[in-house]
């Protein structure tokens, strides 16, 4: 087991190695293929096929969501986004580091299939080709989602897009092309829909932490939403949990149980492996579990007013917000530090982060069945979220059908439109950017709905971020030219 996990390790410093950093790959490749010599060996490799970093610290820098406190702790990972610069740094929550882990991530999803390939393709080996190849989309789907332009079906096929490797390569420094966002999303579709059939959850012991065909599913809502096939969004988001309504699943926030819980225990609540609305949880090395409410840039009183001020249910949110004015905050993120050694004062922090949930999945079909015209549908999704979020009053935070139901009517009238596909959407794009507060994934939204942002700074300068300003595609990293990789432009 201890020489396997050494040679998994070389598989991040070849990934490194091609994308900028250092490393030995040649040294270690020829025990890695030795001995993946079983599935379970391929399937202890698979762990390391999920990237180990996390995008939460600039893609949510970069919305709406925050603010300039005018005084906290201002690293550049949290300053340069949000004042819409590259980030300079190359460590830990940087998009330099989250670049170089999901090819990390590639690197070990690739080498597990050529191990699967050299042992015939067997039965027993199935399941993990299909992780492996679900896996490798999925890194590749980040990856083109945040260091190129979003998807367009008129433009894909011009855009320029990131490198696709389906490889185990044996050479220290390779050139690369980055392909267009059009190849790259055609490469990600084939992976997925080839990958997933093949998984079996039952392979798995902790099966939270692996692509089960649940969390496959809700990654292809994902990719279909972004590439604009509504009914493909509606077909696996039924898959997730067998169609239906998906209410049970969702965090029962206005619940009396889940309103008694403390601060910590809410934060082990939110990412807690048997919670059924965690569908992928990965966990990665990270500061921002600790330092989210006292970043300079971040959850302001004027965006708490703003996301969680009027909402078309005509109730009032339920969130439990912590914190002074300084330090605004809802409890997501419980840290597990690991030491160095034994008696060491430094380390690396751990932060659980769910990459897939119910949630996502239920504004996923929501926003799809309003774009099919599917209005009753979407609307249905949005009172079941509504009813585990929404309350009468701060006094009695309970959630009234009869009040707070949302009908055609009040929709209208909350988002000033007579369309109701647009004020679904709107609905829809309002929810999400509650729940998914300190995540991140609104930027995945702003980029796809190509919204502008504004950051104000303490010293009253405006920062507009425009639809089509170049600085909304994260910047390529410089060492990632050795490979021939085209920058972005500036």
């Amino acid at each position: 087991m201890k020489r396997l996990q050494r040679k998994i390790k070389g598989i991040g410093a070849f990934a490194m190695l091609l994308f900028g950093a250092c490393g030995n790959y040649l040294d270690v490749s020829p025990d890695l293929r030795a001995e993946l010599d079983s599935p379970e060996k391929v399937g202890e490799l698979l762990a390391t096929a999920y990237p180990q970093a996390n995008y939460i610290p600039f893609t949510e820098t970069l919305s709406d969501n925050v603010g300039d406190k005018g005084t906290g702790n201002a690293p550049v990972v949290n300053s340069a986004p949000y004042h819409f610069e590259d980030v300079a740094d190359i460590y830990q929550d940087s998009p330099t580091y989250y670049w170089n882990a999901c090819y990390t991530a590639i690197a070990a999803a690739n080498h597990a299939l050529q191990a699967i390939a050299r042992h015939g393709d067997t039965e027993a080996y199935q399941p993990y080709k299909g992780e492996a190849l679900v896996a490798r989309a999925y890194a590749h789907f980040m990856l083109v989602t945040l260091f190129a332009q979003a998807y367009e079906e008129y433009a894909a096929a011009s855009l320029p897009g990131i490198p696709y490797v389906t490889e185990v390569e044996d050479v220290v420094i390779k050139r690369y092309e980055r392909h267009t966002v059009a190849y790259v999303y055609e490469q990600i579709e084939n992976d997925l829909m080839e990958g997933l059939p093949l998984l079996d959850d039952a392979v798995y012991v902790s099966p939270k932490y692996h692509f089960t065909s649940a969390a496959a599913h809700a990654f292809a809502s994902r990719f279909y939403l972004f590439k604009k096939d509504y009914a493909k969004v509606v077909e696996h988001s039924n898959a997730v949990f067998g169609g239906g309504s998906l209410q049970p699943y969702l965090r029962p926030v206005n619940s009396m149980a889940y309103r008694s819980l403390q601060y910590l225990e809410l934060e082990a609540e939110y990412t807690r492996a048997d919670n059924p609305s965690n569908l992928l949880l990965a966990e990665v090395p990270t500061s921002w579990g600790r330092s989210y409410p006292a970043y300079r840039y971040g959850f302001t009183v004027s965006e708490l007013n703003e996301i969680f001020g009027e909402n078309p249910t005509g109730g009032i949110w339920t969130y439990g917000i912590y914190g002074s004015e300084t330090v605004l905050n809802i409890p997501k993120f419980r840290e597990h530090f690991v030491k160095q050694s034994l008696h060491a004062e430094t380390g690396i922090a751990y932060n659980m982060v769910p990459l897939f949930t119910a949630e996502e999945v239920l504004f996923n079909r929501a926003e799809a069945n309003a774009m099919l015209g599917n209005f009753t549908d979407a609307l249905a999704d949005l009172n079941d979220y509504a009813s585990t979020r929404m309350g009468y009053s701060y006094q009695d935070p309970v959630y009234v059908p009869e009040l707070h139901s949302i009908d055609r009517d009040k929709l209208l009238g909350f988002y000033g439109t007579f369309s109701m596909e647009e004020a679904l959407v709107k609905c829809v794009l309002d929810f999400k950017r509650a729940n998914f507060l300190h995540e991140g994934l609104r930027w995945f939204d702003i980029i796809r709905h190509n919204l502008g942002v504004i950051h104000r700074t303490a010293d009253n300068r405006t920062l507009t971020l425009g639809p089509n300003d170049p600085m909304r595609i994260l910047q390529i990293p410089q060492e990632a030219q050795r490979s021939g990789i085209e920058l972005n432009p500036r």
